[in-house]
């Protein structure tokens, strides 16, 4: 691959990139206008067409691994697994 056709398709990476924030952005703020209106007429699920629209609580339980550090660094550092992976980034 040439470095014209790398560059080529680092350019279209960036435009794609750059249209997948704006639909996002534009989703989120649909998103945010149903939540808003299902906040306000006090409902968690709605039917809209062929569509079913659930604004639920879920509760769940993380574990704090910061604090059990600091808790316990010598037990943290006998579990813990160092992890590898390649990142791919276009600055």
């Amino acid at each position: 691959m040439s470095q014209n056709e790398i560059t080529a398709k680092v350019a279209q990476i960036k435009e794609l990139m750059q249209l997948i924030e704006e639909a996002t952005t534009e989703a989120d703020t649909l998103k945010d206008e149903i939540k808003e209106y299902m906040t306000a007429k006090s409902v968690d699920e709605l039917t809209a067409g062929l569509f079913k629209v659930r604004y639920k609580i879920v509760k769940s339980s993380r574990f704090d691994s910061a604090a059990f550090k600091k808790e316990s660094p010598e037990l943290y550092e006998r579990y813990a697994k160092q992890t590898e992976s390649r990142r791919f980034s276009i600055a």
